[in-house]
């Protein structure tokens, strides 16, 4: 983020779009899809219920949201500075459904 002289701060919090963020970790095969579920508010970010494409989100966050017949649960890692191979875009989050990987913690 730039500071008021225009030069990056380098105290900011580096922050991306949800909807860019979704598109580029592959999550949707475009920008527009994953916007069309923001907006409709199928999207939770640390629990909370957003409606706007634009809302920043960084590493750290909690995402939830529906992708075909399921519900993911990812924290954002990473913020990708583009849309790579997919090897690249798993390295942008942490999937935390006990699905699929180890067994539930009781």
């Amino acid at each position: 983020m730039a500071g008021p002289s225009g030069k990056p701060d380098p105290n900011a919090a580096q922050r991306l779009r949800l909807d860019k963020w979704l598109w580029q970790a592959r999550f949707f095969k475009s920008r527009g899809l994953a916007a069309e579920l923001i907006e409709a508010g199928s999207v939770r970010v640390n629990g909370t219920r957003v409606s706007r494409p634009g809302r920043d989100v960084s590493e750290g966050d909690t995402l939830t949201f529906p992708q075909g017949a399921r519900i993911r649960v990812v924290r954002v890692t990473a913020l990708g500075h583009r849309r790579g191979p997919a090897t690249e875009a798993q390295a942008l989050y942490v999937d935390l459904d006990p699905r699929d990987g180890a067994e539930p913690l009781e």
